[in-house]
């Protein structure tokens, strides 16, 4: 960090950071972010109220977008970042928020060459260098540790984006095997697909078989929200989004690994 970018961030800090008593309430309603260490949540705020600061909240669909959601779906965006680099949400600005899941229309042209039109129905949607959009009523159900969390889902795509096109390989840290994670999720996204096809009622929300990037995120939610199941489901994947995001969410929930 140079030292225009240090003082900028030090400015922001003291002008904007989250109030004392604000970013404890936050906190406290997030059960995924109990456990982090008095210095990681001292970082946790600051982070959060940088992207605050940076990102702009849109409201859409008649969407009533407050303050403490904005702190809501910084602190989990943070969460993933937490130990990785401040600018990993660059390259982009808004944070598009509806009140509910939203429509998408679909274009699909099919092997005859016919173009089929169809909507999909979405809780949150990432774009490779534009908006980041999520649903306020999946937001308000993130962070429960119940595994599913359109928050860092969608954040997760954003950091696959990083070196393009999500596909479930973001850019990985010196020192990561490329060919080990390949290897690791390739393995386990084979065998969910196996058995989400076969009819399995999975632990894993069978979402993560849509695709490879879609694999990643969900899997990402996994590990935050549920890192024991994760862990006892593809014990090889907790292990490469532990040297990803450098955290260890089983440990930080008092569990054995």
């Amino acid at each position: 960090m140079n030292w225009f970018s240090r003082w900028r961030r030090d400015r922001v800090l003291r002008r904007h950071l989250v109030p004392t008593d604000a970013f404890n309430t936050a906190v406290g309603r997030l059960p995924i972010l109990h456990g982090l260490t008095p210095d990681e949540l001292a970082r946790l705020r600051e982070m959060a109220s940088l992207l605050i600061h940076d990102k702009t909240f849109s409201a859409a669909g008649g969407a009533e977008v407050d303050g403490a959601t904005q702190l809501a779906i910084a602190l989990q965006a943070c969460l993933l970042t937490l130990n990785l680099s401040e600018d990993s949400y660059r390259g982009w600005n808004e944070i598009i928020l509806y009140p509910d899941e939203f429509l998408r229309p679909r274009e699909e042209i099919d092997e005859a060459g016919v173009v089929h039109h169809s909507r999909d129905i979405l809780a949150g949607e990432s774009w490779h260098g534009g908006p980041l959009v999520l649903s306020l009523a999946d937001v308000a159900a993130s962070g429960q540790g119940d595994g599913l969390n359109v928050v860092l889902h969608e954040f997760a795509h954003k950091l696959d984006m990083l070196n393009g096109d999500a596909n479930g390989y973001p850019p990985l840290h010196r020192g990561m095997d490329a060919a080990a994670w390949a290897h690791d999720f390739s393995t386990a996204y084979e065998d969910l697909c196996a058995r989400v096809d076969a009819g399995e009622d999975t632990a894993i929300d069978p979402y993560a078989v849509y695709d490879p990037a879609e694999f990643f995120a969900v899997l990402t939610e996994t590990f935050f929200e549920t890192p024991d199941v994760l862990h006892a489901e593809y014990p090889a994947v907790y292990r490469q989004l532990q040297q990803f995001y450098r955290q260890h969410p089983l440990q930080r929930m008092g569990a054995p690994a």
